[in-house]
């Protein structure tokens, strides 16, 4: 059977200008027959984290042999390396390496790692050009790859274990007290995703309808502190109320019902925002 050549690419460079067209139109002249989608181009500007998590949401939904772009690259043009590399899921990713790939190399698995000769592996006639390798580099390197998996085995192998990871952290339970991250925001409704699997809160005795106690820290800071019910989804709770959920990666997160948690709060993301979760026992 004959598999698609598919090209995803993520960026933090928005959609204001010609960058994510230009990466389009580089796939395109690699090989027209290539069918180029977007991942997303709204990753905070700079932010590896949310780009490696963007990738493991995303990857698993998409057929085999795929290949995906990521640049959010602020060591441009730096001593930072450029690679590829194909997952245990038969999946390929061309990105910088500094981080971007924590996600994937820890919950997903990388089989293999080849490094990208930015020199020589890149569009031609673009080796003047220092600060956009987004086009020069991966969008190039990855339609190549797309458009023939041999190329990939042509780069030179590099070791995966000197793949850049970033430091991920795991929920624990302490004396009765769920303890995790908010890892990242659902953005465009502002609802956390935090890093609390679903079968953490059932070790817990924690299921649909019980009261939690809910508690966020900005480093050691309490930011927010209130008791939410555990529901099924949005509507089990009043427009306006805040309810407890399971997100679309089965792990733990908090909503508004028709209103933005995050800005309503002013509840940020990453290893410095803590959540404590605690089941209310009701009588």
């Amino acid at each position: 059977m004959l598999m698609s050549k598919l090209l995803v690419i993520q960026s933090d460079f928005g959609l204001g200008d010609g960058a994510v067209s230009a990466m389009h139109g580089v796939a395109n002249m690699v090989d027209p027959s290539i069918k180029v989608d977007d991942l997303t181009h709204d990753i905070k500007p700079y932010n590896i984290f949310e780009a490696s998590y963007r990738l493991i949401q995303t990857i698993r939904y998409w057929p085999e042999e795929t290949v995906f772009v990521s640049v959010v690259d602020p060591g441009v043009g730096s001593s930072r390396k450029s690679i590829a590399v194909k997952t245990t899921t038969n999946h390929y990713l061309v990105t910088p390496d500094n981080g971007t790939l924590s996600h994937i190399k820890k919950y997903i698995g990388i089989e293999s790692a080849k490094i990208i000769d930015e020199k020589n592996n890149r569009l031609p006639f673009s080796e003047k050009s220092h600060t956009f390798h987004g086009r020069d580099v991966y969008s190039y390197n990855g339609a190549k790859i797309a458009a023939d998996k041999s190329y990939y085995g042509s780069l030179e192998d590099y070791d995966i274990e000197n793949i850049e990871t970033l430091e991920i952290n795991e929920a624990y339970i302490e004396n009765g007290i769920i303890h995790g991250t908010v890892d990242i925001l659902d953005i465009r409704f502002g609802s956390l995703w935090t890093n609390i699997p679903q079968e953490m809160l059932e070790e817990n005795d924690i299921h649909t309808g019980d009261t939690l106690k809910i508690k966020i820290y900005h480093d050691e800071t309490k930011k927010y502190e209130n008791q939410i019910i555990y529901g099924h989804s949005f509507s089990d709770v009043k427009q306006g109320e805040v309810v407890a959920y399971i997100n679309s990666l089965i792990n733990l997160g908090i909503a508004i019902n028709q209103s933005n948690f995050s800005k309503t709060y002013n509840i940020g993301t990453g290893n410095s925002w803590t959540i404590k979760v605690e089941k209310i026992n009701q009588e």
